[in-house]
């Protein structure tokens, strides 16, 4: 009986994604990569011998504030797969690369906005899980707070969204025991902050024009498996 045992999740996942210019020859990469996580994800869990019996998706794809106002970020509500697929695909799908002026962007911003997800609140065992696609550096958070668009209520310093990032028992929006943070993106200041001091993140490191090979796609697929 034992060894039939399946164990089974509640995962919320949010894919933070990179969408200005200097992704215009990964994008349809990394939409590729979003549209397969969920079958991927699903034959890695059963080979592992666990089951998802809620998942669900959202998208928050970010440019740069100050250059692109109303396009510097895109944010949907969480799409339940597989019920919601095909609208899922279309979001993904109408993800363009453009804008983003100079090379740092506002993915802290992002991030942010990803944090402060209304995760579930459903299941015994529950992940909260981000990932975050880019090829450049992130401008420090604030940066572009004199943009007319700049959202009001967003963290003020890293310092404050690295609380963000805290267990919900401590003023945090996530649940310790429940979040995961993998970052594909480069190895520069602002990552790898986060890198350095928060708990529990994976960052696979992007170079400005590579894109993500094969093998680090699926190192990210194993590492969301294994940390369900």
């Amino acid at each position: 009986m034992g060894s039939n045992f399946k164990a089974t999740y509640h995962v919320d996942l949010v894919f933070v994604i990179d969408a200005t210019g200097s992704m215009t020859d990964l994008i349809d990469l990394v939409k590729t990569n979003a549209l397969n996580f969920y079958p991927d994800l699903m034959r890695v869990m059963e080979e592992k011998k666990k089951v998802i019996d809620s998942l669900r998706i959202k998208v928050v794809a970010f440019r740069d504030y100050i250059e692109d106002r109303e396009d510097a970020m895109l944010r949907t509500n969480f799409f339940t797969l597989p019920a919601d697929d095909m609208v899922f695909r279309d979001t993904v799908n109408s993800i363009e690369a453009f804008g983003g002026g100079d090379e740092p962007e506002d993915g802290l911003e992002a991030l942010a906005f990803a944090i402060r997800s209304k995760w579930s609140d459903g299941g015994v065992k529950r992940r909260q899980i981000i990932v975050v696609w880019s090829d450049a550096s992130t401008h420090p958070l604030g940066y572009a707070r004199g943009a007319s668009n700049y959202p009001k209520s967003m963290a003020a310093s890293f310092d404050e969204l690295t609380k963000w990032w805290g267990d919900r028992r401590d003023g945090g929006y996530m649940e310790d025991n429940a979040k995961r943070l993998i970052m594909y993106t480069p190895d520069v200041p602002g990552w790898s902050d986060i890198t350095k001091t928060w708990n529990n993140v994976i960052h696979f490191m992007s170079e400005a024009g590579r894109g993500l090979e094969e093998a680090d796609y699926h190192q990210i697929i194993n590492a969301i498996a294994n940390s369900i």
